[in-house]
């Protein structure tokens, strides 16, 4: 059983279609604007915070929201966009996170259990990383939480909503939750609240007060899960929509390179950083990757499976420097250059070496590892032989 404390984050997209089509028509921001059927007979499908505050809704007919909101600029949408931007982004968190489950077209859950030591014991600081990242690369708002769980951290995303962050820490789930209404748990529809209102439960502090024998009476099983979610408790694993399935790196020169000892000392800085990455998330892998891209753009991948998976420079790089002088045209120079480790297996925790039986290279490494974590990348490097 994993008994590490587990790093749950949810992230929310803000007013997600909305958000998009001020991306493309700048005109909507700051004024009430929605997403949905043009016309009286459409249906709101979202709508902006400035929108929601004349009551507009989504599932709303949009006679009904013009009704409340005269001023209100309604758009068709583009759906086919929202869900390739909504697949790239779930695929870039899969860079800060070893498993990514897309809950929805605009919310994502990352599992960040055991990636302290790979943000430096910064987790929430990798949260504002996130939303900054979000921001340059989709130009979209988002809401981010942590905790333990998916469920407070769902809850959290709620509370702090616009453009918010939250982080929950362990063991105050509860301290946290308490002064909220009994409507923000996932899971308490009108129905639900309205016979929890008749027995006087308004915050979950009540629910938390309360005993989950009482709440199973009132609800049946349903209330098992509402008192387990009022006490700050929730899933803790995700169903990965995206698993990283690979680490890899590489550089494109300033200008093009034909010399082939420079090619492989850049080849083994490449090396050095995947196999740096790949012994902070805990993992080995067995087949490595090469990728080339010549001064005419002609790109060649080439890859070797190991007898034995690894995250040692030095054995990445030997077979990633076999593959470089069997593919490699001498006569043309290069103007990219890639590395990668894939088919990855988790290193064992509990002992120092994941690098097979060296002991002594499993303790040199993981000094190097410490001092690159304290004073940076390039603070040291192993050597490529």
């Amino acid at each position: 059983m994993d008994a590490r404390p587990h790093h749950i984050a949810h992230l929310d997209l803000d007013c997600f279609f909305v958000s998009v089509e001020r991306v493309h028509d700048p005109s909507l921001n700051g004024v009430p604007a929605a997403v949905g059927g043009v016309g009286r007979r459409g249906v709101i499908t979202s709508a902006s915070y400035e929108a929601r505050a004349f009551g507009v809704r989504s599932a709303m007919p949009t006679g009904r929201a013009l009704q409340l909101c005269p001023h209100l600029r309604v758009v068709r949408g583009r759906h086919g966009e929202y869900g390739r931007i909504s697949k790239r982004l779930t695929a870039l968190l899969g860079d800060y996170a070893p498993v990514v489950e897309q809950a929805s077209i605009d919310e994502m859950y990352l599992d960040l259990t055991g990636c302290e030591r790979l943000y430096n014991g910064d987790l929430p600081g990798l949260m504002r990383t996130l939303k900054a990242v979000v921001k340059k690369e989709f130009s979209l708002p988002c809401t981010v939480a942590l905790s333990s769980n998916k469920t407070v951290s769902k809850i959290a995303t709620g509370v702090v909503k616009p453009d918010g962050l939250a982080v929950i820490p362990h063991g105050g789930e509860r301290e946290f939750l308490a002064p909220l209404d009994i409507s923000v748990i996932p899971g308490v529809g009108a129905k639900t609240e309205k016979e929890l209102r008749k027995y006087d439960f308004h915050r979950i502090l009540d629910l938390q007060r309360s005993t989950e024998e009482t709440l199973v009476t009132l609800l049946g099983d349903h209330g098992r899960y509402i008192f387990r979610a009022a006490n700050g408790r929730g899933s803790d694993r995700l169903e990965a929509d995206w698993t990283r399935k690979s680490i890899s790196t590489e550089e494109t020169f300033g200008g093009d390179i034909a010399d082939t000892a420079e090619l492989q000392r850049r080849l083994f800085e490449l090396t050095e950083s995947v196999c740096y990455q790949t012994r902070r998330y805990g993992w080995r892998g067995r087949t490595v990757k090469l990728k080339m891209r010549y001064a005419d753009f002609t790109t060649i991948t080439r890859s070797v499976t190991l007898a034995e998976a690894t995250a040692d420079d030095k054995t990445v790089f030997d077979a990633a420097v076999r593959l470089f002088r069997r593919a490699y045209d001498t006569r043309k120079p290069l103007r990219l250059l890639g590395v990668g480790l894939t088919q990855f297996t988790a290193a064992a925790e509990e002992t120092l070496s994941i690098f097979g039986t060296d002991e002594k290279r499993s303790t040199a490494l993981s000094a190097v590892d410490r001092l690159k974590k304290k004073f940076g990348d390039d603070a040291i490097h192993t050597g490529a032989v």
